[in-house]
């Protein structure tokens, strides 16, 4: 196996509507909180964006630094 072959995905999760998903939110809730910047998200090229892994940290209550 190449070294090329070998890298994990990101697990990133792009846009307002697969956040919402993941979090199990509206599409509208989810911008109000990412907005707000209650969740640990960013905006990439005008864009939401956000780790699967902090999300899962937020919800599960873990610390998300």
């Amino acid at each position: 196996m190449t070294e090329q072959n070998q890298h994990k995905p990101l697990g990133v999760i792009w846009g307002v509507a697969a956040i919402a998903q993941v979090i199990g939110r509206t599409p509208r809730q989810t911008y109000h909180a990412l907005e707000k910047g209650a969740l640990p998200a960013q905006k990439v090229a005008g864009r939401w964006c956000a780790s699967r892994k902090k999300l899962e940290q937020l919800f599960e209550g873990e610390d998300a630094a």
